[in-house]
């Protein structure tokens, strides 16, 4: 019912950076929390951060002091500053939407993903 769309996945050399974005289409008034997730093969899912509409920030140890978690409420839209880019942060990362209430049925949005490759 609510679309996700991520944009700014890529092929980057260690120590190199990527901006991620992910906006939510149509008008959303009811989102209290926006993550990023990542998944490699062979892997669990994992949350690399998370914000709220109130601004408060949650990250992974592995990404902290890394990566910077960022949101436009006005736009439903979250961003990830990826800097000091690892070969252990390849992964397809997906933006991820919760609602207070359903939207289309669904409590939980999320986007289709975005390839992020770290070269070795």
């Amino acid at each position: 019912q609510v679309q996700l769309v991520e944009s700014g996945g890529g092929l980057v050399q260690p120590g190199g950076s990527l901006r991620l974005s992910c906006a939510a289409s149509g008008s959303i008034f009811s989102i209290y929390a926006m993550s990023w997730y990542r998944q490699a093969p062979g892997k669990q899912r994992e949350l690399v951060a998370s914000i709220t509409t109130g601004g408060s920030t949650n990250y992974a140890n592995s990404v902290k002091g890394r990566f910077t978690i960022s949101r436009d409420n006005g736009n439903n839209t979250v961003y990830l500053q990826m800097n000091s880019l690892k070969p252990e942060d390849t992964a397809i990362y997906y933006c991820n939407f919760q609602t207070t209430f359903p939207i289309g049925g669904q409590y939980v949005h999320w986007g289709q993903g975005t390839q992020v490759t770290v070269s070795s």
